[in-house]
């Protein structure tokens, strides 16, 4: 499929040794940081947006929505502008995308507008959504195939690490210098307080986007390795010879990246009001979050063990014995009461952490040339987070801790697609 490291080539077509190799792992490893970090700064946004514009549910919620519905219309786009620019030239513009998203924040924060504040979260999405098309399968491919997926999860570890650092960075940034922020729930503001709270978000929103902009020159300077001959565009005459519908690993992998979708982002949703119930833990909001650390740390400790674990083990065997872990645990969340119901939900984080990059990277392996267009599908496939508002209707009709049900049955496709939909049925290498 793709050169081995010490075999890879430069942008330049120039060999590459081992150095640069990992050079360049390291320096994409900071973008899977940062879009983790941006991402769940949008838990501390939710909150502290609903007391500025004084929001119901249905218009807090619409922000995670619009957050991932950027993931379902941006991931086509991107891969068409991976196959005219190529990898490198694509993540330095996915990189000012999310750095102009970053700026349109100031204006919306001034304003205040609601409105414009959607927008600039949907701009930043979508830049995110052009760094994960193009970096996610350059990771994978861009050595040996066999530790494709010790590779992805390599790096999507550093993405768990910005996701366990960002709800800090936002409490001490956002929440910590409004007064929304720092009075119990329920309290109303005035109009003079809402207006200044607004501006909390323009000082941390500018430091991002300045680190964006520095990565993105760094980027566009450092001499990537190309991917290799194997996923090389070709003629419109021989890419009509090809279909994407030949390839049962994509196929079912797609479903695969929406499902599980579901059952991370509705855990992470959930998770602060689970532990607040009374017949589980009883925690307030603030100290709820202190565990939702835990959950986002067990993702970050998961994948640096996966890495190392899929360096020895076939990647869809260790995806479905997690897959089996997350379905166990999952039960035991539902059937329980207590710190036991608790920490159970607080482990799915650790059986979780392997299943994206995993079904990523088995979801494009032996795609050759159609692998920009198979991740901008499975990319597309992230729009499943949207879909949390369906466990939130369960939990409205039958119980919080009875909605867990439904991500039981996520894993359990996700075991099923492990088993037998990530077999490869025809490559293109």
């Amino acid at each position: 499929m793709a050169l081995p490291p010490t075999a890879a080539t430069t942008a330049t077509g120039q060999g590459a040794g081992p150095q640069v190799y990992r050079s360049a792992l390291t320096l994409l490893a900071s973008l899977f940081f940062m879009w983790g970090f941006i991402t769940v700064i949008n838990n501390t946004l939710l909150p502290h947006l609903r007391s500025v514009f004084e929001l119901d549910y249905t218009q807090t919620t619409l922000i995670e929505s619009v957050w991932f519905i950027a993931y379902f219309f941006a991931s086509i786009p991107s891969a068409k502008l991976i196959e005219r620019i190529g990898y490198q030239k694509s993540l330095v513009v996915g990189l000012v995308i999310m750095a102009v998203g970053a700026m349109l924040m100031v204006p919306a924060a001034r304003m205040p507008s609601y409105g414009v504040t959607l927008f600039a979260l949907f701009v930043i999405a979508s830049g995110i959504t052009l760094l994960q098309v193009a970096a996610n399968p350059y990771v994978a491919v861009v050595g040996s195939p066999e530790t494709a997926s010790s590779r992805l999860n390599l790096v999507q570890a550093l993405n768990s690490l910005g996701t366990m650092l960002a709800p800090s960075f936002g409490a001490y940034l956002i929440l910590g210098r409004s007064v929304g922020g720092t009075s119990q729930a329920g309290t109303v503001l005035t109009p003079a307080q809402r207006l200044a709270d607004a501006q909390s978000v323009v000082l941390p929103y500018v430091m991002v986007a300045v680190v964006l902009l520095v990565l993105a020159v760094i980027i566009a300077r450092f001499p990537l390795p190309a991917m290799g001959s194997a996923t090389n565009r070709v003629s419109k005459a021989e890419r009509a010879k090809h279909s994407l519908w030949h390839h049962r690993n994509l196929i079912w992998g797609i479903p695969a990246i929406f499902i599980y979708l579901i059952a991370e982002i509705g855990v992470a949703n959930l998770f602060v009001n689970f532990v607040g119930l009374p017949e589980i833990a009883s925690l307030t909001p603030e100290e709820g979050g202190h565990y939702l650390t835990f959950l986002w740390g067990g993702m970050m400790i998961g994948r640096f063990a996966g890495s190392l674990i899929m360096q020895k083990f076939d990647a869809a065997k260790v995806l479905a014995v997690f897959s089996i872990g997350a379905f166990v645990v999952m039960l035991v969340t539902v059937f329980t009461t207590g710190p036991v119901a608790m920490w159970s939900l607080v482990l799915v984080g650790l059986f979780h952490s392997i299943m994206f990059p995993t079904i990523f990277t088995l979801g494009i392996r032996g795609l050759g040339p159609l692998t920009e267009e198979g991740s901008g599908l499975l990319i597309m496939a992230i729009a499943g987070g949207a879909l949390v508002v369906v466990q939130g209707w369960l939990a409205d009709e039958y119980g919080l801790q009875w909605s867990f049900l439904l991500t039981a049955i996520c894993e359990l496709y996700i075991l099923f697609y492990a088993l037998w939909g990530s077999k490869v049925t025809k490559s293109l290498d």
